[in-house]
């Protein structure tokens, strides 16, 4: 939606709660939610604020989180549907597990008011309520296992819809100074900065990275030329593939998949560029795209040949046109790579260029030179595969919000401690 955000209502919200003085027991938490919802925002992002709240004060944060998104959400734009859950204590099993579908799934509107119903809760809707299923599962998914920091600065209204002034030379700098602390800043194959986005909407730039101290150590490495609003740090799921975790087994559009096969045949490219193989998985044909904005990742997915072996990550595509059932390549492990092997004509003794066949159990023929080779064969040649058995992922740019890069393989978190925000973390 033109200008909206909703990572800046709530940047809003904690000023607002900071300044009554009631306590974060969380840092507010960004939930990146199944990418392949085909009615979803860009990022399709929700917002959980967890807080330490007396019972008198309960009414006046509901009125004040209400205020805040009915006077920042422009209200009546087409699809601003924006929603707000409140509950009390923690997340039952229910939200628990409706939030842990909502990374894979397509969930209803009336799903998600059942679900705060019947655990005790408050919600407020707009528009067509789409919304709930956002704030509910926004509740439930409290990161208590892998998970990233995000700092996001915000711009001054005046400067939304214009190009952002974030000097790029300070932002290679700072790359290079904090990873892999940090991860996604800067594209090096296409020149390309990251940490910013590209519409109206207020965010000037988000950087990302493992823990608080290194996202701010690099928000006060780059040099900005336009005057920053506010920014915080946010708790998130960015770069963790949680949608990934606990996927569907049964093949459904819009939805993430794992599958592991063979590969086919070769890869074919279509007219635009795209990169589309075969993958036999379970006795079933399944096609697998890689699109041009990938990058290398696409000319990697071409140099598969048949009968290598692999596990696919992607999100099914409905059938269109002449495309049948295809997964949307996220990411590819290679588990297996067979020999590659063809077979050429001979090449003729005096020349050295490759011979024609003669016709059929009549040998080669020179058509350089005329030299004939009636008992000469096709001679196997084994090709040197420029590729390795592991992961292949696409560019930086091209990587989805949930997409976890190189630089974090191994570097997972496993728990959280449950600590309250600390240090220097907002402003104001």
């Amino acid at each position: 939606m033109k200008g909206g955000c909703t990572t800046y209502i709530a940047a809003r919200l904690v000023e607002k709660i900071a300044r009554l003085r009631i306590p974060f027991i969380d840092y507010p938490n960004i939930i990146r939610l199944n990418p392949n919802i085909p009615y979803k925002t860009r990022g399709n992002a929700a917002v959980a604020l967890r807080l330490q709240i007396a019972d008198e004060s309960y009414n006046s944060i509901l009125e004040t989180v209400l205020q805040e998104i009915e006077e920042n959400s422009q209200l009546g734009r087409a699809r601003t549907e924006p929603a707000a859950v409140f509950i009390r204590g923690s997340p039952t099993f229910e939200i628990r597990k409706f939030s842990d579908r909502a990374l894979w799934d397509v969930l209803s509107e009336k799903e998600a008011l059942k679900i705060v119903r019947g655990s005790h809760g408050e919600a407020a809707a707009y528009g067509a309520q789409l919304g709930l299923v956002g704030a509910m599962a926004a509740v439930g998914q409290t990161l208590k296992r892998d998970h990233t920091f995000e700092l996001v600065a915000y711009r001054a209204k005046e400067n939304w819809g214009t190009p952002r002034r974030v000097d790029e030379g300070s932002v290679k700098r700072m790359d290079r100074s904090t990873r892999p602390g940090t991860f996604n800043n800067y594209d090096y194959d296409h020149k390309r900065v990251l940490i910013t986005p590209h519409g109206p909407d207020p965010v000037l730039l988000g950087i990302r990275g493992e823990d608080q101290q290194i996202v701010l150590r690099a928000f006060r490495m780059l040099i900005i030329h336009e005057p920053i609003e506010r920014w915080v740090t946010f708790r998130t799921n960015h770069g963790t593939e949680a949608h990934l975790q606990n996927h569907p087994t049964a093949l459904g559009p819009n939805r993430p998949v794992v599958l592991m096969g063979s590969v086919e045949s070769r890869a074919s490219r279509t007219p635009g560029g795209h990169v589309i193989f075969r993958l036999r998985h379970k006795g079933r044909t399944i096609h697998c795209a890689a699109y041009e904005p990938t990058g290398s990742f696409r000319e990697n997915i071409a140099k598969l040949i048949q009968g290598d072996k692999v596990t696919v990550f992607g999100a099914i595509r409905e059938p269109s046109g002449s495309l049948p059932l295809t997964v949307n390549l996220e990411k590819i492990h290679i588990d297996h790579l067979i020999e590659d092997i063809r077979f050429e004509n001979p090449k003729c003794p005096r020349c050295r260029k490759h011979m024609k066949s003669a016709g059929r159990s009549q040998g080669f023929r020179c058509e350089r030179c005329g030299m004939s080779a009636p008992r000469a064969r096709k001679r196997a040649v084994r090709k040197q595969r420029k590729l390795r058995c592991g992961f292949y992922i696409p560019t930086p740019r091209a990587q989805r919000h949930l997409t976890k890069p190189y630089s974090r393989y191994g570097r997972e978190k496993t728990s959280w401690d449950r600590s309250a925000p600390s240090g220097f973390w907002h402003s104001p």
